[in-house]
Order: C-alpha cells, then structure tokens, then sequence
C-alpha cells in the first residue's frame, strides 16, 4: 500500500506539473501517513540530507561559473575559437563546438554553457547562413561536456548519492567515491563527445552547404592569420586556467573538492573584476542572485531526495529491483544494458540533480555487483543525464537553446540524432570499455580506480 501512494502520488505530481523537487517531498510525506510514521523523521532526514560540509562546493562551483558566464569569458573563448577553425566549412559550427566544450569546462553548467554560448553564437550563425536548428542542436549538445567537466556541481551531487557504496572488485575494497577521481575520469569522455560533435557539425554543414546565403552563395570566412589565432587564445587563457588550477590542486592534494571550488570563486572574481574589469555591480548582483537560486534549488532536492532514500529503504524497494533485474538476466553486459536503457528513459523526465539522487542508491550496488566500479558508473550515470538534458519532453537545455534560436522543439529535434548518437556511443564506451573513464585517473593518482 505505502508503495503504491508513494509511487502513484510522485507520478500524480509531476503530470500536473508541480516541481520536482516539492514533487518527491510531498509524495513522501504522503507515504510518511500512511505508514503511520512521525513528521520529525521526515525533517530529521531532509535536514540531514543537506548537512554535509562538501556540499559548500556545490555554491562556490555554481557561483564561480556565474561570475564567468556575466564576466565576458565567453566572448573571449568564442573569439578564440572562431579564429582557429572559423574558416574551414561549417566554421562557426566547428567554433561552436570548441568554445562550448572549453566554456562547460569553466562554468560546470549545461544549461550555463547554453545561456552563454548560445546567447553569443546562434544569432551569429543564423545571421551569416546557417539554419536555425542546427545552430541550436550544435550549442545544445556540445555544452553537455559541463555535465563531466571538474568545475561540475554534479559530481559533488554524485559523489554524496554514492557514499554508501561497498563492495569488492576483482580483489578491491569500495567505499564511497572519489571526488577527485571524478573530475580526472570525465576528461576523455568530454573530449570523444567533442570530437564526435565537431566530425557531426561538419558533416551537416557539408550535406546542407552550410553556411549560406538566401540565393544560395557559399559565406566562408577567410582564415585571419595565425597572430590572430595567437592573440585570441592568449585573451582566452586566463579564463580557462581555472580547470588547471582545480584540476592541479585536487592532484597534489593541495585541497578538498569544496577549497578547490572556494579557490575557483577567488580567482573567478580576481580575474572579472581586476584584469578583464568586465564585472559590473549589476552583474555581480545578478551572479550572487542566480547562484543562491540554484543553490537553494538543488539543496532543496538533496534534502527531499535523502527523506526519499529512506522511504525506499523502509520499503526495501532496492533490494525489490535488484531482485527483478537478476531475475530478468544474470549477465552483466545485458544487465549494463537495462540499466542504461532505464537511466535514459528516467532522464526524459527528471532534472539531472534528482535523476543522480534517485537512480544512484538503487543502481550502484547492482553495477558493483556486476564489476563496475562507482567512478566508472558515475560517468555512465552523468551521460545519460546528459542525454535527458536534451531530450523532449523535460530537456532543460534544448529549452534554453530553442528559446534562444527562436524554433521549436519538434524543429530542432528533426536533425538533432546523429548528436544523440554520439553520446549514445559515450554511454556504451563509458559502459563496456572501464579504461575510457578510469585509465586517466589512475594514471594520475598512481593507484587502480574503479
């Protein structure tokens, strides 16, 4: 019965719209009724759900990325990249590509990396003859590499949903799960998605003689001369520098996940206020308003989601669902294979911070079980989130794109597959291949990462 309300009750919520985040906390408590179990376990759960000292990165990460997004850290990466590759076929597409990977690698955000790159790049592309659809399916899925990027508030999320994580494979112990070895494990897959986008950007500006004019005249650019190339990228460094510096920081072991993101604020308001002095007050405030917006939106649902964590262990839906998919097939390729196709389907409709805090306690001791360890299935889990981020219905960053390029989602999603069979490819690679996101972190730190 408790089940059936609370599955029910979620369901009823999300189809008359109420927010995900009030969604989960509402069909808990109505569960928490039926049950006959007192309100102040729901509160003690939810509120220590969010009383986690690593959780400070979460803000300092959403926050440095803010400031760089109003700070004009696009223009300059945007500049860059339009220099080195603006002059070959489907130029601004291939800028497009580049300036959204580098620009996800400093904000950590999709839907950040879409509000910027798409603000400066789609009416750019639409203007000089490329349609509107594949300006947008290209800023769209190229800023998805926020998602794995080290600057990302995501893993943070992750890496708490996977705290409670053991097990043993081939001969080593689990327990819990890198931060650091996260941010090393999304770097090669952030790279294989940039390069499928850039080959995917290229090919359909060949087959559609991108870019264009209205009678159907070519518009290439000229290349500007490698001083330009040179100038743009030296203007360009200091922005990107900051996933050096967390990236050194985490390696040395100079610092936590949460000093590293305190270091990257520091050095985001150094560089936007002192050196570039691109960083109004009005912007500032707007950073510090948009920051504390999504803090408190994520936050909310870390604290929502921990009370739901509790009800399925209460009603021992974990042990129900490993016991269902173990029934179904006891081969771990094929098991792989269900989870994934359940994790895309999940993040068709639910935002990634939920999707991870949901998803993650019921399928990370089935994907140990299986010889998967919790970084490998963090960067499965991230890329199917990934993948929902752009996908009807929810798709929170296609919105964003298609609201900017002024189409609609059916009009976009038309010509949008061979970017969703990039990732798709990622997914698998990430899934079949453990040394595609574990052989560089264990490289760098010197010791096996699972």
């Amino acid at each position: 019965m408790a089940l059936t309300v609370l599955c029910l009750s979620f369901v009823a919520f999300l189809v008359l719209g109420v927010p995900v985040a009030f969604a989960i906390g509402l069909s808990c408590l109505a569960t928490f009724v039926v049950e006959g179990l007192p309100f102040e376990t729901a509160i003690q759960m939810m509120t220590s759900g969010m009383n986690v000292f690593s959780f400070l990165a979460i803000p300092f990460f959403i926050f440095s990325g803010e400031l760089m997004l109003h700070g004009g850290i696009a223009d300059k990466i945007v500049a860059f990249a339009r220099s080195l590759v603006g002059h070959w076929k489907g130029g601004l597409g291939l800028a497009n590509v580049m300036a959204s990977t580098l620009f996800g690698g400093v904000s950590g955000s999709p839907v950040a990396d879409t509000s910027a790159m798409g603000g400066v790049m789609i009416p750019i592309m639409k203007r000089e003859g490329y349609s509107a659809a594949y300006a947008v399916n290209v800023t769209t899925h190229a800023s998805l590499s926020g998602a794995l990027m080290p600057t990302s508030h995501n893993m943070i999320i992750y890496a708490f949903a996977a705290q409670a994580a053991t097990g043993m494979i081939s001969g080593h112990m689990i327990k819990d799960v890198s931060i650091g070895d996260l941010m090393f494990a999304g770097l090669v897959p952030v790279f294989w998605i940039m390069a499928c986008m850039l080959v995917t950007a290229y090919w359909q500006a060949r087959k559609y003689g991108y870019p264009k004019s209205e009678d159907g005249r070519s518009l290439i650019e000229r290349f500007p001369g490698w001083s330009v190339v040179l100038r743009t990228f030296v203007a360009s460094v200091p922005g990107l520098l900051v996933i050096a510096i967390i990236l050194f920081c985490v390696m040395k072991g100079i610092t936590t996940a949460t000093e590293a993101a305190a270091i990257a604020v520091t050095y985001s308001l150094l560089l936007t206020v002192v050196i570039y002095r691109s960083m109004t007050r009005q912007k500032l405030m707007k950073s510090f308003a948009k920051a504390a917006k999504t803090t408190g939106v994520i936050l909310l649902l870390i604290g929502v989601s921990n009370m739901l964590r509790y009800q399925m262990a209460y009603l021992e839906i974990p042990d129900a669902i490993e016991s269902a998919l173990l029934t179904a097939t006891k081969e771990p390729w094929l098991m792989l294979l269900y989870i994934n196709i359940i994790q895309v389907v999940l993040g068709i409709f639910l935002d990634m911070a939920a999707h991870i805090l949901i998803t993650t306690p019921l399928f990370l001791p089935l994907a140990i079980q299986m010889g998967v360890g919790p970084v490998q299935f963090g960067m499965m889990l991230l890329l199917n989130c990934a993948l929902g981020l752009v996908h009807p219905p929810v798709g929170t960053v296609q919105f964003v794109g298609c609201a900017i390029g002024n189409i609609s989602i059916g009009e976009a999603t038309k010509t949008a597959w061979p970017y969703y069979l990039a990732i798709f490819v990622a997914i698998n690679l990430v899934t079949y291949v453990p040394g595609f996101s574990t052989w560089l972190p264990s490289l760098i730190t010197g010791h096996a990462v699972l």
